[in-house]
């Protein structure tokens, strides 16, 4: 708590106050900034026990501004398990969005496809997820101050904001699909056998990251919507190589119709 409050009192001073809506953009989805209209942004090496994104797609930068007359916080560069972070660094950011006094936390990533029925280059609203991270912030003893020993995940992401998704993919006529994300450690791709099995136990796409970040967003009690954006198609029958630049392309492709979808929700926010 020490930690945070040192954080949360240097970007009040910075300016971070009264954000409705904080927001995490995943490897490769950095349009929406541009909807942003910026009031503030600092790099994470100049914030107080931020740690530093080490992922070439990752900018590392906190940003404070407007989207459709919301105030919003947007982390353009995300923390992940396998860059060698704990889940208390991981997570870090979102508890101090928090503190700072968001309502509504909006996540986005790159992820597989895992769904024979969807094509990459569309997006996946993640209605329940599966982690397989080897840890979780949670572990370790309870800080009271954020939230319970115990939270309920029976429903992890606020079902108004997934309905509001919904609602406007359909006056969009943008693809949403809608399933199960499942969160490993990477950073290596996943094997024919390994994709077999997350179909198997009930997955619809595999990334990275996410999970931890929202595993805290309800235990601080935070309300949550994701969306995927689907790079690859992990077919173990008809599996090909991919590189991260291919994944970033598809990405950068896809991200102008979640950059929609999100500007939209936070107008309705």
């Amino acid at each position: 708590m020490k930690e945070l409050k040192e954080t949360v009192a240097f970007l009040e001073v910075e300016g971070f106050q009264n954000a409705q809506v904080g927001i995490v953009l995943g490897t490769g989805l950095g349009h929406l900034v541009e909807h942003i209209q910026i009031k503030k942004e600092i790099l994470y090496k100049d914030i107080p026990h931020f740690p530093l994104s080490t992922v070439e797609s990752h900018t590392g930068k906190l940003i404070l501004g407007t989207i459709a007359d919301k105030m919003v916080i947007a982390m353009q560069g995300r923390f992940h398990y396998y860059e060698g972070y704990s889940m208390q660094q991981i997570v870090f950011p979102v508890r101090v969005m928090k503190l700072l006094g968001i309502k509504h936390l909006l996540l986005s990533n790159a992820s597989g496809c895992l769904n024979p029925n969807w094509k990459k280059g569309e997006l996946m609203l993640i209605d329940d997820h599966i982690n397989l991270q080897p840890t979780n912030p949670l572990i370790g003893k309870n800080n009271d101050e954020l939230g319970p020993r115990f939270p309920d995940m029976s429903a992890p992401y606020s079902a108004q904001m997934n309905t509001l998704l919904e609602q406007i993919a359909a006056q969009k006529k943008i693809t949403l699909n809608k399933g199960v994300y499942v969160s490993v450690a990477g950073p290596m791709l996943e094997t024919r056998a390994e994709y077999r099995y997350l179909k198997m136990i009930g997955a619809d796409a595999v990334g990275m990251s996410t999970v931890p970040e929202v595993i805290a967003a309800n235990h601080l009690g935070l309300a949550c919507a994701a969306v995927s954006v689907l790079t690859d198609e992990c077919n173990p029958d008809n599996l090909k190589p991919v590189t991260l630049a291919e994944i970033i392309a598809v990405a950068a492709k896809a991200e102008v119709k979640l950059s929609e979808l999100f500007v939209a929700l936070i107008a309705r926010l």
